[in-house]
């Protein structure tokens, strides 16, 4: 099958085999959070892993429909990948059909010196440069692959590691680029769907390839990499524990920051201002 058929399955499977559990679920968000707006100019964030290649994919589907006019241009930033790295990024682009622009930048020779938090220091250096890219190029918004899986994760981590109450928003403005926007139009989307979508097609793509790994690496369930210790892989597998005595809990952490009751809470912030439940009591 050349790339041309193998792109056109993939589109069709989004369609049909993965409608439900991917595409009906992309569409949700896009609509329940008002992600996409007529005018928009959206700079399509791929990283080269399954989640962002997915999300580009998604997007294409969307723009076919074109059920709200807006403009995509596929944006990757090589941060300073191995050759081979970067050639596993140029060819499943190629194999999927997606028009990808290639920039350069230098974040893993300044990251690879930083003792702490170094991967922190990484993805917030990704997010200027993309920020910066994406309005170099005409565009008012950024849009990233975080899925929901990455979002109760994020709220546990929070909670058990910060002592703090808060998500991972669907979507955000910049405060560093001016009328700037970030969305996240993965955020329904399980991370165990998109792994079924990427075997089902025999897809490989790329993981973390920074200087601390230093080789070529993909995602297929390979978990015995650097991150095997990390505070969000603890969490990860703290989840599927106690998931296997209460099937609900995925969702209820998700709600739990739908759901938040002011009237039980001690102490919250907003912006800079702090508020007691002593204040009105």
């Amino acid at each position: 099958m050349n790339d041309n058929d193998f792109a056109r399955e993939v589109e069709q499977n989004i369609r049909k085999k993965y409608r439900k559990k991917i595409w009906c679920k992309f569409t949700k968000a896009i609509n329940t959070y008002e992600l996409v707006k007529e005018g928009d100019s959206i700079a399509v964030c791929i990283s080269g892993g399954k989640d962002s290649m997915l999300m580009a994919k998604l997007f294409q589907e969307l723009k076919h429909h074109n059920l709200i006019p807006f403009e995509l241009k596929f944006i990757v930033m090589d941060p300073g990948y191995l050759p081979a790295n970067r050639e596993l990024i140029e060819n499943n682009a190629k194999k999927l059909d997606i028009p990808i622009e290639i920039f350069e930048s230098d974040i893993f020779d300044i990251t690879v010196s930083v003792e702490k938090n170094p991967c922190y220091l990484c993805a917030r250096m990704r997010r200027g440069h993309l920020y910066a890219k994406a309005k170099e190029l005409g565009c008012n918004k950024i849009a990233l692959g975080h899925h929901y899986d990455d979002v109760i994760e994020t709220i546990l981590m929070g909670m058990l590691y910060s002592g703090q109450v808060q998500t991972m928003m669907p979507k955000l403005h910049s405060t560093n680029f001016e009328g700037m926007e970030l969305i996240r139009p993965m955020y329904l989307i399980r991370e165990d769907d998109i792994k079924a979508w990427r075997d089902f097609h025999g897809l490989e793509f790329l993981r973390c390839a920074c200087k601390f790994t230093e080789s070529v690496g993909f995602d297929n369930d390979d978990e015995n990499r650097m991150e095997s210790e990390s505070k969000r892989l603890e969490t990860k597998r703290l989840i599927a524990l106690m998931k296997k005595t209460n099937p609900f809990v995925e969702a209820n952490i998700f709600r739990s920051v739908e759901n938040v009751n002011l009237n039980t809470i001690i102490e919250y912030k907003k912006d800079n201002d702090r508020h007691n439940f002593l204040d009105t009591y």
